[in-house]
């Protein structure tokens, strides 16, 4: 049976899948909670926020970074899981230290299931968005809580003190990311080049499974790391296993990613298309 965190309905009483956000705000709508949100809807889930800092950006980039006091971020998911009640959880930006001791201890005291962590480090424009003596601290805490964490190829970079080379060193390179104390990880390819999108997800036990599709040509790939860590925390939510979820979520950005690819929006890197099928409301 699935573990969530929650207070019960009444009774019998239908309701949501619930996932909730614990991340960063992004003013352009592309990514952060705002690209989050629209992905629960489309997978058919309930999102719910837990803002960790107010960004004002846009599609070519971070303007400024305001954090939100940890005690109203602890109050934000105190109130969200004590009334409604959580089904998986999505993690995205964490700016500081204290911030990330909030989130690890909020997660342990209410048991949080499914947490899916996108150590946000580096925005697509290349802005920096963490801290590096936050970064210790995100891999001690969270790591271990975590089902699964998501590293784009910049982040794993920083993650482990060097650069990764091409399409053959990405396996050596999930085996060195799981050894930082992730039951799971997801390093994801897609800023190498070539003609295709490699992704390789590894497990605890050493299972290793590489993800290829071919690369869509498009300037619009604000947020897709943000939309593909939520995602999988949706089809966590319904009930996937780690391995359907990830393959579930990765077809879900793709399709986002070519509805979206020709669309003009802003005059820098453009937003996927969340909204191109949408799912109706699970109700259980």
């Amino acid at each position: 049976m699935t573990q969530t965190a929650t207070a019960t309905p009444a009774g019998n009483a239908p309701r949501y899948v619930r996932v909730l956000s614990i991340a960063g705000s992004d003013s352009g709508g592309g990514a952060g909670i705002q690209a989050d949100l629209k992905t629960f809807a489309a997978l058919g889930c309930y999102g719910m926020t837990a803002i960790t800092a107010i960004t004002a950006q846009n599609t070519q980039g971070v303007r400024a970074i305001h954090g939100v006091p940890p005690e109203m971020l602890r109050a934000q998911i105190d109130a969200v899981v004590e009334d409604i009640g959580v089904d998986a959880v999505k993690i995205g930006m964490l700016h500081s230290p204290e911030i990330v001791a909030v989130v690890a201890d909020a997660v342990r005291r209410h048991r949080l299931p499914h947490v899916v962590l996108d150590p946000v480090m580096v925005a697509t424009s290349g802005d920096r968005l963490m801290a590096d003596d936050t970064v210790g601290g995100l891999v001690r805490e969270l790591f271990p809580l975590a089902e699964v964490i998501t590293p784009n190829l910049d982040e794993a970079a920083l993650l482990l003190g060097h650069a990764i080379g091409g399409p053959a060193a990405l396996d050596a390179a999930a085996r060195e990311l799981l050894a930082l104390g992730a039951p799971a990880v997801l390093l994801k390819g897609g800023h190498l080049a070539g003609d295709a999108v490699i992704d390789v997800l590894i497990e605890t036990g050493g299972r290793l499974t590489r993800l290829e599709a071919p690369r869509i040509v498009t300037r619009n790939g604000h947020g897709t790391g943000c939309t593909l860590s939520s995602a999988i925390a949706a089809h966590l939510a319904l009930g996937l296993p780690l391995a359907q979820a990830v393959k579930e979520a990765r077809a879900y950005i793709l399709g986002a990613i070519a509805a979206g690819a020709e669309v003009r929006t802003g005059q820098g890197a453009g937003p996927l298309n969340h909204g191109y099928a949408p799912v109706a409301q699970r109700v259980r």
